[in-house]
């Protein structure tokens, strides 16, 4: 930029003649005391040659073209054309102090609309819970945010920590498992403008399968939940990042509402966000095991079952569902005693009439 100035200077100094004149010529009013004629002058003020005698070239239109462009005042500058190394050291210092520049203002925009502050707004509930959902045993966790600003392409992931021996005794000490959060159907992409509970639905594909509650506590994993986004104001990507131990899930817990209505608007209670309270009737059996009471369920008959099972809270449903197999056995059980019963009673009936048919 200080370059074009300098060729505009330089352009139209040629054109009016406004250069440095020879020693013979006189200087005239309005010039600097060392013979020099502005740029700035009235054309036809002073006339000279570009070039002087010596051979040497007027670089006083470029040094005038960067005082313009890095300070704010005139004065006697000490680099003159006489020494071409002050010239180029003064040009490299304007260049390294635009990037010196550049620097401190990136370092500083960068510091101040780092994410890192976001991510503190960001939370996790204390405990992850473990309970029934539409029909099924899910693992389910709450990710709030705290300020108004949304969250934009917020979504969410989870792994599973666990040592791992393969089949062909293999031992990997920390074995990654991505665990469903709904990635096909896109319940992993969400709508942070309030608490949402993550589910992860424990099928035959999570590995949570095979266990139960006693299970789960002597269990050794961690539980890596994260959730990424773009801040709405900078459009940076954002991170953070929680886990959860055996511990700290709880078997047959549920997480209080915190979303209210008040009139034609919704609060949201804080207060509320990392409580819990227990659902009586939750199995304790894993869902391997609950899948397979079920599937033995379906094929029998279905008066085992009381009326209709909508009419109970879906807890005590499953519930039901689980313990039927023991009141089958019960009901089994008193089959067997009434025949016995009915066995010994027979022979004191029967005994007049084998009397009358046996010969004398």
């Amino acid at each position: 930029m200080g370059l074009a100035r300098a060729l505009r200077r330089l352009s139209g100094a040629l054109e009016s003649g406004d250069s440095r004149a020879g020693d013979e010529e006189e200087a005239g009013p309005g010039l600097c005391r060392n013979g020099w004629a502005p740029s700035l002058l009235p054309v036809g003020r002073r006339r000279g040659r570009f070039v002087k005698k010596d051979g040497h070239c007027n670089v006083r239109f470029f040094l005038f073209a960067l005082e313009t462009q890095t300070s704010i005042g005139y004065g006697v500058r000490s680099v003159t054309e006489e020494c071409p190394a002050a010239v180029a050291a003064v040009v490299l210092q304007c260049i390294a102090g635009c990037v010196l520049d550049a620097f401190v203002v990136g370092a500083v925009m960068a510091k101040m609309a780092k994410p890192k502050k976001r991510n503190e707004t960001l939370v996790f509930s204390e405990n992850a819970v473990v309970a029934l959902r539409d029909r099924r045993l899910c693992l389910m966790w709450r990710v709030g945010n705290l300020r108004r600003s949304h969250l934009v392409e917020a979504h969410v992931r989870a792994q599973l920590l666990q040592p791992r021996v393969t089949p062909e005794g293999e031992y990997i000490p920390l074995d990654h498992q991505d665990v469903d959060v709904g990635f096909d159907g896109g319940t992993d992409r969400i709508f942070l403008v309030s608490p949402i509970t993550i589910v992860h639905e424990i099928d035959s594909s999570s590995p949570l399968y095979e266990l139960g509650r006693a299970e789960l506590a002597r269990a050794d994993f961690e539980l890596v939940v994260i959730l990424e986004g773009m801040v709405e104001a900078t459009a940076m990507t954002t991170q953070c990042r929680s886990s959860y131990l055996p511990g700290e899930l709880l078997w047959g817990h549920r997480f209080e509402p915190v979303l209210f209505q008040r009139g034609s608007q919704y609060e949201v209670d804080y207060r509320h966000f990392h409580r819990t309270y227990e659902v009586p009737g939750t199995p304790v059996c894993s869902a391997k095991e609950l899948d397979e009471r079920a599937e033995r369920a379906s094929q029998s008959p279905k008066s085992s079952f009381p009326g209709s099972l909508a009419a109970f809270c879906y807890e005590n449903e499953l519930a039901l569902s689980c313990c039927q197999e023991d009141e089958e056995e019960e009901e089994a059980k008193e089959g067997d005693e009434v025949e016995a019963e009915d066995a010994a009673a027979s022979p004191r009936v029967l005994t007049p009439t084998l009397a009358l048919t046996l010969p004398p």
